[in-house]
């Protein structure tokens, strides 16, 4: 192992978390080629196989998830060198790696075109996920910050909020809920929903809504995206939950219908999230205060006559 490189290290550790070899190669914009060169390499130092490859299909072999966890740990180790020697010489240089909650790829990149705009010397780079990958990204120093909701109870993180995050009933523009002004939960029930995947957000805040109202509804289907459940609810396939932060074209162009369930809209807060074990590089930070200061007044002026709301306490 004293041969591998960082460069094999950091080519196996995005293999493996994209178990796709093409995946990765876009993410770290290589050739599918130069992907699997580095990864026999890295093989060969280690004297074992670290993938087993059935067609498209790619799992790791028992060595190679022992190596992951020490591959993690040198690269999460080389990162935080880099952030230290960044914050002696005070610059904001370097790449930053955002985590963003999927539903937050609907504003996030406009906010982050600011920033990048007052820190042009950064390399920043995006990795999308739900919440429970977001987690995960978090665990493994994968990304140096996020932007997500509410953060999972098992980190030990420093989690500040920025802006409000409503969530909102739809509906397909022909719905006969919309002929009532105000539906009650109990309306809800005769109708089946689309909802976000297991590990979203968005499927908590489902869930936690109808079991504070002590009903159960019935679901029709669980999407990945909130693309899909937008495109599914449009097409007839059932009512849906989702972030008024993912509604803002189709609501504008009445394309789906938005539904004013009682003890709607259901508001969970955005916040800027990082790992307290994790010291900040100066670009991290930056981003920090960066959505602290700007965050609400942004969606606030992007959003604010979806649904007027009060600013987040």
């Amino acid at each position: 192992m004293r041969n591998a490189t960082f460069r094999q290290l950091r080519v196996f550790a995005e293999v493996a978390r994209h178990l796709s070899f093409a995946r990765a190669a876009e993410a770290l914009h290589l050739t599918p080629p130069a992907v699997t060169m580095q990864i026999k390499e890295l093989e060969g130092h280690v004297g074992l196989p670290l993938f087993e490859r059935q067609g498209r299909r790619v799992t790791l072999t028992t060595a190679g998830e022992y190596m992951l966890v020490y591959a993690r740990k040198v690269l999460a180790t080389l990162k935080d060198a880099e952030d230290t020697a960044a914050r002696l010489q005070r610059l904001e240089t370097g790449t930053l790696t955002i985590g963003l909650l999927s539903t937050a790829q609907y504003f996030a990149p406009a906010l982050l075109a600011e920033f990048t705009r007052e820190h042009a010397g950064l390399d920043v780079r995006l990795a999308i996920g739900n919440r429970d990958q977001l987690t995960a990204m978090l665990r493994n120093a994968e990304v140096d910050i996020a932007i997500m909701g509410r953060p999972s109870s098992e980190l030990n993180v420093r989690a500040e909020p920025f802006g409000a995050n409503p969530h909102v009933f739809v509906a397909p523009v022909n719905h006969p809920l919309l002929r009532i002004g105000h539906p009650t939960v109990a309306s809800l029930l005769p109708y089946g929903f689309v909802v976000r995947e297991h590990g979203s957000e968005t499927r908590e805040v489902f869930h936690d809504f109808f079991e504070r109202h002590r009903e159960e509804p019935r679901i029709h289907m669980a999407l990945p995206s909130d693309e899909a459940v937008k495109q599914a609810v449009m097409a007839g396939m059932g009512l849906g939950l989702l972030s008024l932060h993912t509604l803002r074209l189709e609501l504008a162009h009445g394309l789906i219908a938005r539904l004013d369930v009682e003890g709607t809209p259901i508001v969970r807060a955005w916040h800027v999230v990082h790992t307290l074990a994790k010291l900040l590089s100066p670009a991290a930070e930056a981003f920090r205060y960066f959505v602290l200061e700007r965050g609400e007044p942004f969606l606030a002026e992007r959003y604010g006559a979806l649904l007027p709301l009060a600013p987040l306490g």
